[in-house]
């Protein structure tokens, strides 16, 4: 069968069982856009590339199946790229597929011409640049086994438009025809590493979990739970893995790092072992890096192995699925007298129900106890920070506006607990990170690594794309939501009704709180007008529901309208106190044990 290089690119897609697009065309991508009317995916059509990035990234945080995005050359090439930088530094798995100019045309500073392939060599898996029209069917079969092998992460395919428009046969490649020298990833650990790791495991008396975002892209949640039962382990859920254990659950610590609770922080401070699963050491999580975790251990599980030493150095560094790691790891607790049947049960509020002593031994290390009793005093230190720190603020004082804590608790109690939750990037972020309880995994899609502002919007519209039973709130502040706030008009005509809080206080909130704290209250370039633009008026006018909240008494009910609407999206414009900090935070370049709490918390009686 012959068909041109545009209908084999559109048929390889159909292949790799895409229902799915975002995108926008343009000349050099035109030829590729037309074999769309007559296929099975769905093409959602964006006001900006940035949008149809984003839409990919959240629909690929919700799914777990690669995003897709299509867009034409130049401007359209790089205006995808925040998106591919942003799911390369998250490790999110999306393929990009970018048109170009004629192949006799490169180089020549054509129309519409840029470098994509080089402009994202380093923000990118892997890219190509296809010469060939023969080629597209296994080049698109090697890009999404690229981005979702190993570590996933983004891919790109730069299509010439002559190539689109030559013919070629047809074919579908088998997996011994793909042609990736040199990519193995390595998904089982080593045996004997996982074994040393059982053995760190049962002696240590300050243990932590450190699970990272690697733990819900290897769909491990299920035996991270097991882990943390078993052993009685506490763990921490950084920025990237809320959700992949249950907020309520009594060895869950919460978040660490730079706006993490204080127990979470302090507790990593004070532990004798980490144990990372799928977690990078990011700077946001370890502040000063030589202060960083003095008296612990480490063991880190990870499925890239250019992780491992980078930022800390690991007492047993293994390479591995998460997943599978953690069953490994599961397995010699077995052996080592730690089976499955005796699973930890804990009273609320973190202390043992059930504190009996048993035995445990490995090859070649010393009895330990059981790590139920041994881990006693530490789990009581825990609850002492826990009672000691809690998270804090004053719903009293609306005198500067709302507070956002509170319309967050208003907002996460009145949503299904499985409500998916996307954010922008700032102090609404954290503070949405803080106060949501997040029990079910893939319920938090937001940027991490590279702090995307404008990330809300746009990825809460592909979260329900591809969730389209699920709720979907964004909560955006309202710098970000002014970055990418047109893309409501592509949810208003595709009838995806996703719901947005924006967290209104007038002002970079995040860029304020560094102002006023390190920077003498020296306001420099941060005020935005509360009342411009119109947020209810520029809803509207982009086809949702608008809705404006100034008082604490109008939120329930505001919220309450929101969730009934299901044929198109809402925009709630809460009012919020500008003055209000995110604490606790650990200010940048410090050690973790200098944590500020809450002001409130410090001084007599606490």
């Amino acid at each position: 069968m012959e068909l041109t290089g545009a209908q084999a690119l559109i048929k390889s897609l159909e292949m790799q069982r895409v229902e799915v697009m975002f995108g926008l065309p343009g000349g050099a991508i035109l030829p590729v856009y037309d074999p769309i009317i007559d296929s099975s995916i769905r093409h959602i059509l964006v006001r900006h590339e940035q949008g149809a990035g984003h839409m990919a990234e959240g629909y690929a945080h919700v799914t777990g199946r690669p995003g897709v995005a299509m867009v034409t050359s130049g401007p359209g090439a790089t205006n995808i790229v925040t998106p591919l930088a942003d799911a390369y530094m998250d490790s999110i798995p999306l393929v990009v597929v970018t048109g170009q100019v004629a192949t006799t045309a490169i180089g020549s500073d054509a129309f519409q011409e840029s470098d994509i392939t080089g402009i994202t060599m380093g923000i990118t898996k892997h890219n190509w640049l296809v010469t060939d029209p023969s080629d597209i069917p296994r080049v698109v079969a090697e890009a999404f086994h690229v981005a979702t092998t190993g570590r996933p992460g983004p891919v790109l395919i730069d299509v010439p438009k002559d190539v689109a428009q030559a013919r070629m046969d047809w074919y579908w490649p088998e997996p011994d025809d793909l042609d990736l020298p040199g990519y193995h990833p390595v998904t089982v650990g080593d045996p004997e590493l996982v074994r040393r790791a059982a053995s760190l495991i049962l002696e240590a008396e300050r243990p932590v979990i450190y699970a990272g975002g690697g733990v819900l892209k290897a769909r491990a949640a299920e035996g991270l739970r097991e882990l943390a039962e078993r052993t009685g382990i506490p763990v921490v859920t950084t920025l990237m893995a809320r959700g992949c254990f249950p907020d309520s659950h009594p060895l869950c610590l919460g978040m660490p790092g730079m706006h993490g609770n204080y127990t979470a922080v302090t507790a990593m401070q004070k532990a004798d072992l980490l144990i990372a699963l799928g977690s990078r050491f990011d700077d946001r999580v370890t502040g000063k890096i030589d202060a960083f975790a003095p008296g612990a251990k480490v063991v880190h599980v990870d499925i890239d192995p250019a992780e491992h030493h980078k930022v800390r150095h690991a007492d047993v560094a293994i390479v591995g699925d998460a997943r599978i790691v953690v069953d490994q790891l599961l397995a010699a607790l077995d052996a080592a007298g730690l089976p499955a049947s005796a699973q930890t049960r804990s009273a609320p509020g973190g202390s043992p129900a059930d504190a009996s002593e048993g035995g445990a031994s490995l090859p070649g290390s010393e009895a330990a106890a059981f790590p139920r009793s041994r881990l006693v005093p530490w789990r009581a230190t825990l609850s002492r920070w826990q009672e000691r720190y809690p998270l804090v603020y004053d719903p009293a004082d609306t005198a500067g506006g709302l507070k956002p804590q509170m319309v967050l608790e208003t907002l996460r109690d009145a949503t299904p607990d499985d409500t998916i939750v996307a954010s922008g990037v700032g102090q609404h972020q954290m503070f949405a990170s803080q106060w949501w309880r997040f029990d079910h995994p893939y319920t938090w899609v937001n940027s991490g690594g590279l702090g995307t502002m404008g990330f809300a919007v746009p990825a809460a519209i592909g979260a329900k794309v591809g969730r389209p039973d699920r709720t979907v709130w964004a909560v955006d502040g309202d710098g970000c939501f002014q970055m990418t706030a047109q893309e409501l008009v592509t949810a208003s005509s595709e009838r995806v009704p996703v719901k947005i809080a924006i967290l209104n206080n007038a002002y970079l909130g995040m860029v304020r709180q560094w102002q006023e704290m390190f920077y003498e209250e020296r306001y420099s370039e941060v005020y935005l007008s509360p009342d411009l633009p119109d947020y209810v008026g520029w809803a509207e006018a982009m086809g949702c529901v608008g809705i404006r909240v100034e008082s604490p008494e109008e939120v329930g009910p505001a919220i309450d309208k929101a969730n009934a609407v299901d044929d198109r999206p809402v925009v709630i414009d809460f009012r919020t106190d500008a003055s209000e900090k995110v604490f606790p935070m650990v200010a940048a370049g410090m050690s973790n044990d200098d944590i500020v709490v809450d002001p409130s918390l410090v001084g007599e009686g606490r």
